[in-house]
């Protein structure tokens, strides 16, 4: 099976078992409850964003975000957008639509606890960079929470500290471990 796919298209990942069938597409409204499930496993309530929050991201023009399902169950979802290299969405926040765009933004992903150990990120992501060849970004960027700087830093991404104000106070609202990670493509 292939472990690609391109932009608005269906995957089948069945890196599981033979009997898996996990589907990876394009985040749809009617992914909202099942995405809320697994933000509220993963996160709790202190990183939780609304349903009215990713309602409108899912409904943004620049959003590419992606989820991993099984049997109508949503497993894992990957939420980005395009942007531009510096700009950090602040937690609660828009995804907003630059003329202009030159970065592939990866604002959130989770994967339920039921799943983690699984390959699903990874599919995720290698999905993600399928879809973002269409538009040909020249960064990816990220804001790194709850001590994973080490895991985006082996997948290539490095601390970036170039920041507007503006940019520098939304990376503050997502804790004192935050930082914003940017890798070249």
């Amino acid at each position: 099976m292939p472990k690609r796919i391109a932009d608005n298209s269906v995957m089948r990942f069945s890196s599981f078992s033979d009997s898996a069938n996990i589907l990876i597409r394009p985040l749809t409204q009617a992914d909202l409850a099942g995405l809320m499930q697994v933000q509220e496993a993963c996160y709790g309530a202190q990183y939780m964003e609304s349903a009215e929050v990713y309602r409108a991201r899912i409904a943004s023009p620049a959003s590419c975000s992606l989820v991993a399902v099984q049997a109508g169950a949503v497993l894992a979802y990957l939420a980005a957008y395009r942007s531009v290299l510096g700009s950090v969405t602040p937690l609660h926040g828009a995804f907003a639509d630059y003329d202009a765009v030159d970065t592939l933004y990866l604002h959130d992903m989770a994967v339920s606890p039921a799943c983690t150990g699984q390959g699903l990120a990874s599919a995720l992501l290698d999905a993600m960079w399928q879809g973002a060849a269409s538009w040909s970004p020249r960064y990816s960027a990220l804001v790194s929470v709850q001590g994973s700087q080490a895991l985006w830093q082996r997948k290539g991404y490095v601390l970036h500290t170039a920041l507007s104000a503006g940019d520098a106070a939304a990376l503050r609202g997502y804790g004192d471990d935050a930082v914003y990670m940017v890798q070249p493509l």
